[in-house]
């Protein structure tokens, strides 16, 4: 649906869509999934999926994302949490004209107004020019954990892969570190049971940038791994188009399996490698309101 329509900004193309999306997904679904989808209906070209912002983040990723946070400042969406995306109540019953919509931007837009002014969410402009993801981060070490593996060197990249296969029930896992190799980075053996195992390719892209991999890069692994495998494994710091996804799995030829930023996250905190689990507490204050009510208090008896 084209963004003129709703007279604001481009991102409100995508509110219709996630809101639509999530119905056919049972009232939820997990971001990337909902992410994925969305794009698809839309039918967004892999050459806009590449267009990144001024801060380097997907453009489409970070105008679905401004698209979900007005939809949960609206009530629509519950506030995500560990990456799911849920309609309420009155999401589920909404009906989202272009006129809605706008409304909906205009009335997010007064609830920002009325904050102080030192609030963290800016306004948006009709003109809206790219702005970082307001995508919530609950767990800090998640975006700290990314910023260092795209830091690292090519070289180191494919090392702690090779240590993350390792760590997750992989054996003879060899980085073989060799250039012209048709972007195979090493294999390693992943036992299935007692009886049967699997030779796995894998290969990993470390992008400091918001580059996503391509279908393109997905089937030149896969020309790549002919004789040489039974699986294919690609790891990257970033996000896989929906092309990629589909060459991935598409009928006829070997499945590739693909690990973005979110899952290899997930990988690392599954194994704890590089990361210290840590317990803390978060205060429920309601909880002490009917202590600090002195008529409760009085009317208590011992």
């Amino acid at each position: 649906m084209p963004s003129g329509k709703h007279r604001g900004p481009e991102f409100l193309r995508f509110i219709k869509p996630i809101v639509e999306t999530l119905k056919e997904l049972g009232s939820s679904g997990n971001a990337s999934e909902v992410t994925d989808q969305v794009i698809e209906r839309l039918r967004i070209s892999e050459a806009e999926q590449k267009e990144t912002t001024s801060n380097g983040q997907s453009r489409v990723r970070n105008q679905i994302a401004w698209a979900r946070f007005y939809l949960a400042k609206s009530g629509l969406l519950d506030s995500s949490k560990y990456g799911v995306w849920a309609l309420t109540q009155a999401g589920r019953s909404a009906k989202l004209d272009p006129e809605s919509v706008r409304q909906l931007f205009d009335d997010v837009q007064k609830q920002f107004v009325r904050k102080k002014a030192d609030t963290a969410v800016p306004t948006i402009a009709n003109d809206s020019a790219d702005r970082e993801s307001p995508e919530p981060e609950p767990d800090n070490y998640r975006v700290r954990l990314l910023e260092v593996l795209r830091s690292l060197p090519a070289a180191g990249f494919e090392r702690i892969c090779q240590r993350l296969l390792r760590e997750s029930g992989f054996q003879q896992v060899v980085v073989t570190g060799k250039s012209g190799d048709g972007g195979i980075d090493g294999h390693g053996v992943l036992e299935i049971n007692p009886l049967v195992t699997l030779k796995v390719l894998f290969q990993c892209k470390r992008y400091a940038d918001n580059h996503p991999v391509s279908s393109n890069q997905i089937r030149d692994f896969r020309g790549a791994m002919q004789a040489r495998g039974d699986k294919g494994l690609v790891l990257t710091t970033r996000t896989f188009t929906s092309d990629a996804k589909k060459e991935a799995t598409r009928d006829g030829v070997p499945p590739i399996e693909l690990v973005d930023g979110e899952k290899l996250v997930a990988l690392f905190a599954k194994v704890e490698l590089g990361l210290r689990p840590v317990q803390t507490f978060e205060m429920i204050d309601s909880f002490f309101d009917e202590f600090r009510s002195t008529d409760q208090l009085t009317n208590t008896k011992p």
